[in-house]
This record gives C-alpha cells, sequence and structure tokens, in this order.
C-alpha cells in the first residue's frame, strides 16, 4: 500500500486548486516578511521549503511557523502536513514501524499521518519558532503511546482464550449470534462467529474484510462488550 504515493496524488491536483491560490495569497499578505512573492499557489510554498528550494534554514522554519499559525484553514493545514510527510517518515523508521506490534509497516504510517494532521489541528494558530521540530516531537510521542496500547492488547489477548479459541457447538453465545446475524450486527456477528466456532484465525477474516489485524481485534472486542 503506497500511502505517502497516494498523498503526493492528492496534493498534486490540490495544490494547483483555486483554493490553493487564495490561500498563498492570505499567506502573503498575513506575513509579508517572509518574502513569498513571485509563489503562486501552496505547491509553490511547499517546494520552497525542500532543502533545494534555495530558503535558509532559518527562512524554513519561519515559513512553517507561519502556515501553523494559519492552518485552521484547511489547505493550508494539508500543505504543512505535506512539507512535514519526510518527518512522518523518519519518526516511523525511529520506531521501527511498530515492527512486532503492527503487521504491516504502512498501517503505521497511516496511523502516524492521522496522529500528526490532528496536533496541527490541534495547534492551530499557535506561533512556534520551531514549529516543525516540534509537531514531530509531539508526533513521536503520541505513536509511541499508541504502539504500547497495541502491544498491552496483543499481550491481553494472547494471555487469555481469545476470540479464536474455538467454543463449544452449543452455547448461549452461538444462540445470541445467530440472533445478531439478522440485524444491523450481521457483520460483526458474522466474524465472531467464525472467529469463536470456526477456528478462523484473525489475520485471515481481516484479509478477507480488507482490514488491519489491530482494527478488527478491537472492533470484535467492542461488539462482545
Amino acid at each position: 500500500h503506497d500511502y505517502l504515493g497516494q498523498l503526493r496524488d492528492d496534493w498534486r491536483w490540490r495544490s494547483r486548486s483555486h483554493e490553493s491560490r487564495q490561500a498563498c495569497e492570505r499567506l502573503r499578505d498575513r506575513h509579508p516578511d517572509l518574502a513569498l512573492a513571485g509563489l503562486a499557489d501552496l505547491r509553490d510554498v511547499v517546494t520552497a521549503l525542500d532543502t533545494g528550494g534555495g530558503r535558509s534554514v532559518l527562512e524554513r522554519a519561519r515559513i512553517v511557523q507561519a502556515l501553523l499559525v494559519e492552518a485552521s484553514d484547511d489547505v493550508i493545514q494539508r500543505a504543512l502536513l505535506q512539507t512535514l510527510l519526510p518527518g512522518v517518515v523518519s519518526v516511523c523508521r525511529q520506531l521501527r514501524f511498530g515492527q512486532g506490534i503492527v503487521d504491516e509497516p504502512h498501517e503505521t504510517v497511516a496511523m502516524a499521518v492521522s496522529l500528526l494532521n490532528e496536533i496541527i489541528v490541534d495547534w492551530a494558530g499557535q506561533s512556534r519558532p520551531y514549529a516543525a521540530p516540534d509537531l514531530l516531537s509531539a508526533l513521536r510521542g503520541r505513536l509511541r503511546r499508541w504502539l504500547l496500547k497495541e502491544k498491552a492488547s496483543l499481550l491481553t489477548t494472547a494471555s487469555s482464550d481469545g476470540p479464536e479459541a474455538i467454543a463449544p457447538a452449543t452455547s448461549p453465545l452461538l444462540t445470541r449470534l445467530e440472533t445478531l446475524r439478522q440485524g444491523p450486527h450481521e457483520r460483526l456477528a458474522s466474524l465472531t462467529y467464525q472467529c469463536v466456532f470456526a477456528g478462523v484465525s484473525l489475520r485471515e477474516l481481516a484479509n478477507a474484510d480488507h482490514s488491519s489485524v489491530p482494527t478488527l481485534r478491537r472492533e470484535l472486542q467492542i461488539f462482545a462488550l
């Protein structure tokens, strides 16, 4: 799953949109000290933030600071996220992409992008001279906590009978599941039946359901409650 590639494709068309040009104009007007004259849209702004964009480290830091100040604007928020994607990969690499906890590296990357976007929304309007390293540091903390929760969930499941233990052919649970399979919970009731009574592994179920093992595990646990 080339999740980062999908984000790049999304940014490719969005960064040249009318909204992007308007946002760039507002950014120039509100932050005239950034010398953004000549930049037509937010793609030009993000390109200027590349190490080969011709701007000094200090200039790039000030632009990122301004992007965070204006991040209540959706397209500027998206531009800031795009700018920090290399840092997201670096954070995931530092945490070994959740090796031993998450099945696929792209799942960790997807969660990291989602968490970073949440942080940007939470911090929008703040003026931070070290906005980029501050954001990535906060991401590292949140992603580590998420991985620790996932690890604890794995250990809890492994130490209990777990939903993969095959239940007796007749039980109150079977009767209850048969009832639930006729209503709005048909999908989860069917998955629970396959897990508990047919002995199908969570990995096989997740593949068939087009979901990740941790996500499906959480859904089944909530459904069981």
